[in-house]
C-alpha cells in the first residue's frame, strides 16, 4: 500500500512542510504499527478500543486523501487549474458525505502560475507583460469558509489540532485506528465493518487525479454535490467583495469568454492549424459574441465580462450595444481582497451567478446558454480549426 510522500518544498510554505511530513511519517508509523501488531497477535482490550472511540469527539470518524489534491496523481510536481482541483475536491467531500466522516482536507491549494497573472485584474498596454503573482500555493481558508462547507460535510485541515488529536489516537487503536485503501469501492467503505468501524480511513487516491475517483459523474442521481456547491462555499471576504460589485452593477447580465490556454493550436503534416475546441477561438471573438447574444441580451444591458483574454480593449466592440464592466474597473474593491487569480476568479463566479441573465463559454446542458457549441470536455480528436 502507498503511503503519501513528503510534499515538495516549493508547493508548501516552510513552516508547513515540517507538520506535512511529520503527520505523513506518523501514517508511515500507523502502517507499519499495525502490521507488526496483526503478526504479533497483540491488541487492545474491546473495551480499552471503544472507550477511546467514544471520548474522541463522541466518535467521529475521518477520511484522509492526501497532503494535496491529486497528489498522489499526475499532478504533483505542477497542478492543475483551480476548476480541475475543484472537480478533485468535490470528489473526495462527495465520499466523506457518503461515508458520513469528517474530511481532512489540505490545509493548502497549489496555484497554477499559467493561471496567476496580474494583468488579468490589472489591464495594461504591455501585451508582452508577463507579471504574476509570487505565491505557488494559498491556503485552503483563504479561498474557502470551511464552517460554511461543515454544514454540509464536517471538516478539518491537516494542519490543524484536531487533525494531530487523530493522528495521535490512532497510534492508540492499533488496527482499528487506521485503514489504508487503495482501489476500494464507496459502497464497500462504508458496508464493510473492517472500514466502517476504523477512525481513520487513509486513501491512495488515483495515480491519475482524485476526481478519477468519482466514475459516474454523468449519471446525476450518483453525484451528490452539485458542481455549484464549492463556488457557492467561498470565504467570507471574496463574498464581501462580491456582494459590494453587484450592488455596484444593479440590474446587470454577465458573460464568461475563456479563450488564452483553450485557444491551443498545433499543425499538422500538412501545415493545416488544428484545435481541441475549433470553433473557440471564432466564437469568442467580439464580432461574433455580438451575433450569438443579442437574441439573449437586449440592446443597452450592462454586461460584466469575465475573461482570461488580455488584449487591451479586445472586447471594445460589445460597447457599440452594451454598457461594459471588467474587474478592473472594481479594483478599489478588488485590490485590498484579491491575492492571486483563484480568488479572483471565485469573486467573478459569484458575480456571474447573481447575473439576470448568464452566458457561458461552453454548455455544460441542454439548459444553459454558451457562447460555443462545442463541447467542453475534450474529445482528444484535433480538428481543423474554423475562423469564420
Amino acid at each position: 500500500m502507498a503511503i503519501p510522500r513528503n510534499p515538495k518544498a516549493k508547493l508548501q510554505p516552510g513552516s508547513s512542510i515540517l507538520f506535512l511530513a511529520v503527520s505523513v511519517a506518523a501514517i508511515a508509523l500507523l502502517f507499519l504499527l499495525s502490521s507488526l501488531i496483526s503478526t504479533t497477535g497483540f491488541s487492545f482490550s474491546s473495551s480499552r478500543v471503544i472507550e477511546i472511540l467514544v471520548n474522541h469527539k463522541d466518535g467521529e470518524k475521518y477520511l484522509y486523501w492526501g497532503y494535496g489534491i491529486d497528489c498522489p496523481g499526475k499532478h504533483c510536481d505542477t497542478c492543475a487549474g483551480l476548476g480541475h482541483q475543484e472537480s478533485s475536491l468535490r470528489c473526495a467531500l462527495e465520499e466523506a458525505l457518503f461515508l458520513r466522516r469528517t474530511f481532512v482536507m489540505p490545509s493548502r491549494m497549489c496555484i497554477n502560475p499559467m493561471h496567476n497573472k496580474q494583468e488579468i485584474l490589472h489591464q495594461t498596454n504591455d501585451t508582452s507583460s508577463e507579471k504574476g503573482w509570487i505565491a505557488t500555493s494559498c491556503a485552503m481558508d483563504s479561498l474557502y469558509d470551511l464552517d460554511l462547507i461543515s454544514n454540509k460535510i464536517p471538516v478539518i485541515l491537516d494542519n490543524s489540532k484536531m487533525w494531530h488529536r487523530v493522528l495521535s489516537t490512532t497510534l492508540k487503536l492499533g488496527d482499528r485506528g487506521v485503514a489504508h485503501v487503495n482501489g476500494v469501492s464507496h459502497a464497500k467503505l462504508r458496508t464493510d465493518s473492517h472500514y466502517a468501524n476504523v477512525l481513520l480511513i487513509n486513501r491512495t487516491a488515483s495515480p491519475l487525479a482524485w476526481f478519477v475517483e468519482c466514475k459516474d459523474r454523468k449519471n446525476h442521481s450518483a453525484v451528490m454535490l452539485p458542481y455549484s456547491f464549492l463556488p457557492s462555499m467561498a470565504a467570507k471576504k471574496l463574498r464581501d467583495a462580491a456582494d459590494e460589485i453587484k450592488a455596484m452593477l444593479d440590474d446587470y447580465d454577465a458573460i464568461h469568454v475563456r479563450r488564452g490556454d483553450i485557444l491551443k493550436t498545433r499543425k499538422d503534416r500538412f501545415g493545416v492549424e488544428r484545435s481541441l475546441h475549433p470553433h473557440v477561438a471564432r466564437d469568442t471573438r467580439p464580432e461574433f459574441i455580438l451575433r450569438r447574444i443579442q437574441k439573449w441580451v437586449p440592446a443597452g444591458r450592462t454586461i460584466y465580462i469575465a475573461s482570461n483574454e488580455r488584449t487591451p480593449g479586445f472586447f471594445s466592440p460589445l460597447s457599440a450595444r452594451y454598457k461594459l464592466a471588467f474587474s478592473s474597473n472594481y479594483s478599489r474593491i478588488l485590490d485590498s481582497t484579491v491575492e492571486n487569480n483563484y480568488q479572483l476568479f471565485m469573486i467573478e463566479r459569484l458575480i456571474m451567478m447573481g447575473a439576470k441573465t448568464f452566458i457561458n463559454t461552453f454548455k455544460s446542458d441542454d439548459s444553459e446558454l454558451s457562447l460555443s457549441d462545442d463541447p467542453k470536455k475534450s474529445t482528444n480528436v484535433w480538428q481543423k480549426v474554423v475562423d469564420s
